[in-house]
C-alpha cells in the first residue's frame, strides 16, 4: 500500500470540491438567465499522483451581484410634536371664545339684570309716587270736609247763639220795659238823681228851665265809667257842672232788685225836679 505522506489525495479532493462548487454556480447562474439552454460539458482528469509542486492560488469566488435595491420611501418626518402643539393652540382658541362668549353672556345678562332692576325701580317710585299723591288728594278732600263741616257747625253754632242772644235781648228789653214802668225802677231812678242832685253844684248861669238829659255807664256796684250828656238846654257850665255832680256821685244808688240794673242808664236832670 502506497502511503500519503505529502496529502496529496484530500488536496487533490479539496481542489475537486472547489471546481465542482465553482461550476455549480456557473450552472445556477445561467440557468437563471432566460437563454438557450446549453449542455457544459465537464472534462476531469484522475489524478493518481501530485507531484510536489506548491498548491495553486486559491480560485477567487466572483463576488454575487448585489441584489436591487428597493428604495423605500422616505419616512415622514414626525411631526406629532407640532400636531400637538397646534391641537393645544387650537384648544386654546376655542376655550377663549367659549370664555369670551361666557363673558358676553354674563355681561350681557348683567345688563338685563340692571335694566330690569332699574325698571322696577322706577316702576316701584311711581307707585309710591302715585300712593302719596293718592293719599295728598285723600288728605286734602277729607280736610276740605272737616273745614266745611266745621264751618258748617261754626255756622250753626253762630246762628244758635244769635237766636240765643236776640232771644236774651227780646228778654231783657221786656223786663226792662216792664222794670221801667214798675214802681221800682222809679224808686230807683228816683235815687240816684237825688243822690247827683245833692252833688250838683249848680253855677248862677241856670235857672229853673234847665233840663238835661244824660247817659250815665256804670259797672255792677253803681261805679261811674263814662258820662255822655245827649242833650242840655244850659251852657257850658251847667254842662261841666253835671258831669262833675255824677262822678261826685260815684257809686251811684244799687237798685232792690237786681234785674233792674242797666249799665247804660238814661238819666233826665232839671233844677225842679228829677225825672
Amino acid at each position: 500500500m502506497i502511503r500519503d505522506t505529502k496529502n496529496v489525495i484530500p488536496v487533490s479532493l479539496a481542489v475537486l470540491l472547489h471546481v465542482v462548487i465553482f461550476t455549480s454556480m456557473i450552472v445556477a447562474y445561467d440557468y437563471a438567465r432566460p437563454q438557450a439552454f446549453t449542455p457544459l460539458a465537464v472534462q476531469a482528469t484522475l489524478v493518481t499522483e501530485i507531484p510536489e509542486t506548491a498548491a495553486p492560488p486559491p480560485v477567487a469566488e466572483p463576488e454575487p451581484e448585489p441584489e436591487p435595491v428597493i428604495e423605500e420611501p422616505e419616512p415622514e418626518p414626525d411631526n406629532s410634536e407640532e400636531l400637538r402643539r397646534q391641537a393645544e393652540e387650537e384648544k386654546r382658541r376655542l376655550d377663549a371664545l367659549l370664555e369670551q362668549e361666557r363673558l358676553e353672556k354674563l355681561r350681557k345678562q348683567e345688563e338685563e339684570d340692571k335694566k330690569r332692576r332699574e325698571r322696577e325701580e322706577e316702576e316701584r317710585k311711581k307707585r309710591e309716587e302715585a300712593d302719596k299723591e293718592r293719599k295728598r288728594i285723600e288728605a286734602e278732600k277729607k280736610r276740605q270736609d272737616d273745614i266745611r263741616r266745621q264751618r258748617e257747625e261754626n255756622e250753626r253754632q253762630r246762628r244758635e247763639l244769635e237766636a240765643e242772644q236776640r232771644a236774651q235781648e227780646i228778654e231783657d228789653e221786656a223786663q226792662r220795659l216792664a222794670a221801667a214802668s214798675s214802681p221800682a225802677m222809679a224808686a230807683y231812678q228816683a235815687a240816684i238823681a237825688q243822690t247827683i242832685r245833692r252833688n250838683w253844684a249848680v253855677p248862677a248861669s241856670a235857672n229853673p228851665e234847665t233840663r238835661c238829659s244824660v247817659r250815665v255807664t256804670q259797672l255792677p256796684g253803681g261805679e261811674v265809667v263814662a258820662v255822655n250828656i245827649l242833650s242840655c238846654n244850659g251852657d257850658d257850665a251847667v254842662r261841666r257842672s253835671v258831669e262833675a255832680a255824677i262822678h261826685r256821685s260815684s257809686p251811684l244808688p244799687e237798685p232792690s232788685n237786681p234785674s233792674l240794673f242797666d249799665r247804660n242808664l238814661t238819666l233826665n236832670l232839671t233844677l225842679e225836679r228829677d225825672d
